[in-house]
């Protein structure tokens, strides 16, 4: 078999230009399949702690922030609101937190590391809904015995403004207390127990 008329430097220029582009599309397809097992950010700060400040909260004012893409209730709880959770402790599933989930270093009925501090997941221990916060005395429609807390409006459960549930509630248990503690006066950390500070 004869080769003439085949130029070899232009078969060579093809078989290396059809290399080189042949490379460069394996590069192109593999390096966004490769960074698809890496995490992505939101699912790397699923799991970080978060910081709050809660300087500008005044008493009686709650904030919600997000930790593990939950809603987190932060109430700065007045005097008042403090007195008035020990005069319904009868009317509560769990007063003194026994079967909640809370960490070992809040206080059990106030359900804080601070007493005007509250700290909890908004989120109903029934079937996941996120009550509202309702600091009003007696509405209209909680009727003349509220004093004020949560009302998850999914199926009816109320909380008081400690979080722990009322009797007779579809939701078994308290508000679960999330793993906090106090970077310093005004900013929470929220994922990171007090005793690891």
């Amino acid at each position: 078999m004869s080769n003439d008329g085949v130029n070899t430097g232009r078969r060579r220029f093809l078989v290396a230009a059809t290399s080189v582009v042949g490379a460069a599309g394996a590069a192109g397809a593999a390096i966004p399949f490769l960074g698809s097992w890496a995490p992505s950010a939101k699912a790397k700060a699923a799991g970080a702690p978060v910081r709050v400040n809660i300087n500008k909260v005044q008493p009686g004012q709650q904030i919600v922030a997000e930790w593990r893409g939950q809603p987190v209730f932060v109430l700065h709880r007045t005097p008042e609101i403090m007195e008035g959770l020990k005069t319904i402790d009868a009317q509560m599933a769990d007063p003194q937190s026994q079967q909640s989930d809370q960490p070992d270093y809040v206080d059990a009925s106030a359900r804080s590391i601070k007493p005007e501090l509250l700290i909890v997941l908004g989120v109903c221990t029934h079937l996941g809904c996120s009550p509202t916060f309702r600091p009003e005395v007696a509405p209209a429609d909680l009727g003349p015995e509220w004093v004020g807390g949560y009302f998850c409006a999914c199926h009816g459960s109320r909380y008081d403004l400690a979080g722990r549930v009322y009797k007779g509630q579809p939701a078994p248990l308290n508000l679960p207390v999330p793993p906090h503690s106090y970077e310093t006066d005004n900013v929470i950390l929220i994922g990171v127990d007090e005793e690891a500070v």
